[in-house]
């Protein structure tokens, strides 16, 4: 019994720390590979049956992200995006106003649809942009990666760790919009604010940009198709409707199409997100099963994880230490029992997601912006990063706290 609890020790342990590292040194093993890895060890310690591990996958969450990808696969592929890239470069007439639209668009996609997908998308377009129009892309990539991780905290499926969290609280999407939209809102000035303050001065002096929209394929059919789906799978998601079985119903209704490809849809899919998802939801049921005890749970209970203050430090430190999605299930066993679970889970939402904002590998969008902007030969560095993101996150989470803290008269 004791080295089946070692063992479980261990693999959660190593599991963890390779996902925060995000390889392990020696081995080309990425996050995805690190957390199956990780749940076929935990099978093979005996921590849990095939049958226990089967049940601990949550399906719900992956089949609402899957989902989410196909519906933004097919407005990406429609040119949905381009068009309102398009938009963004004939109405912004300064550089200051070109910031908030992309910050601003930015935010809004990222309400409610996955912001690592938004990224995906919006990083190319705004490296283009700014290209065209002869402007430093480096403060408008900030705002799309900042813009994006504080968009998403408004609603359940904003971010992959909220879609957790939606399913385990069983808070409804109005409900949880209602309290986090403000946060939201309040964040993406900060974004601007910031931006603006700390990253040179073509923001402050007068500056007129005019350029065309560029060249861009819209397929017009399959766009407003796309839109009306979309629309029609935000408002079933406000309606009450099951998030997983209103956007897996609306990706299955795009599929049908005689203008796209599968093929094309299914390369936009990230697979190795939805196998990181699995390897992980069996990776701490083990965890859980072999190493949570009355005393160890009640030990956590001392922390005053009930404080809002303190829930989300706790939350934000650990969501640095190992990313926000881990956070979030390692703190699963300890907060569920807790009373006003609402609170907590808007909390631990609020928290995680804001604090990926921290530093340049704070969160998966985060590092998507700079992959993509490295791609085109422009360097994001972790000090210019840090310089926006340590006073962003510090001022989104107060900003968060005392509204959470006020709203639930905690």
């Amino acid at each position: 019994m004791e080295i089946g609890i070692l063992a479980s020790a261990a693999i959660f342990v190593l599991t963890y720390g390779g996902i925060a590292l995000g390889r392990i040194p020696g081995l080309r093993l990425d996050r995805a590979g690190i957390a199956l890895l990780g749940a076929a060890s935990m099978l093979a310690a005996g921590a849990l049956t095939p049958e226990e591990a089967y049940h601990a996958v949550n399906l719900d969450t992956i089949t609402l992200l899957l989902g989410m990808m196909v519906i933004v696969a097919h407005l990406r592929l429609s040119g949905f995006f381009r068009l309102v890239n398009g938009w963004a470069v004939t109405h912004a007439h300064s550089p200051l106003v070109l910031l908030s639209v992309v910050t601003l668009t930015t935010g809004a996609f990222s309400a409610f649809l996955v912001n690592d997908a938004v990224c995906l998308v919006m990083a190319p377009l705004v490296l283009d942009v700014t290209k065209r129009l002869g402007l430093r892309p480096v403060p408008y990539l900030l705002a799309v990666a900042m813009g994006s991780n504080v968009g998403s905290v408004a609603t359940i499926t904003g971010n992959p760790q909220n879609m957790i969290i939606g399913v385990i609280s069983q808070i409804s999407y109005a409900t949880f919009a209602a309290a986090l939209v403000p946060v939201a809102a309040v964040g993406l000035i900060l974004v601007v604010i910031l931006v603006t303050l700390l990253c040179g001065s073509e923001f402050r002096i007068p500056k007129v940009l005019a350029a065309d929209a560029g060249p861009s394929r819209i397929h017009k059919s399959q766009m407003l198709k796309a839109i009306l789906v979309t629309v029609g799978v935000v408002v079933a998601f406000f309606a009450g409707v099951p998030v997983a079985k209103a956007a897996i119903s609306g990706a299955a209704l795009l599929l049908v199409t005689r203008q796209v490809k599968p093929g094309k849809v299914y390369r936009e899919i990230d697979g190795p997100l939805l196998l990181m998802f699995a390897g992980l939801f069996i990776v701490v049921a083990g965890a859980e099963k072999a190493l949570l005890s009355p005393d160890l749970i009640e030990a956590v209970h001392g922390l005053r994880l009930t404080d809002t203050w303190i829930l989300t430090g706790v939350t934000a430190a650990l969501s640095n230490l190992v990313s926000n999605v881990p956070a979030v299930l390692v703190l699963k066993p300890f907060v569920q029992g807790l009373p006003d679970q609402q609170r907590i889970w808007l909390v631990i939402a609020m928290a995680s997601t804001l604090a990926g904002n921290l530093t340049l590998v704070g969160s998966v969008a985060n590092l998507i912006v700079a992959e993509k902007a490295r791609a085109a030969g422009v360097e994001m560095g972790f000090g210019i990063y840090l310089r926006v993101g340590f006073p962003l996150t510090l001022a989104t989470l107060t900003a968060g706290a005392w509204w959470l803290s006020g709203v639930s008269g905690s």
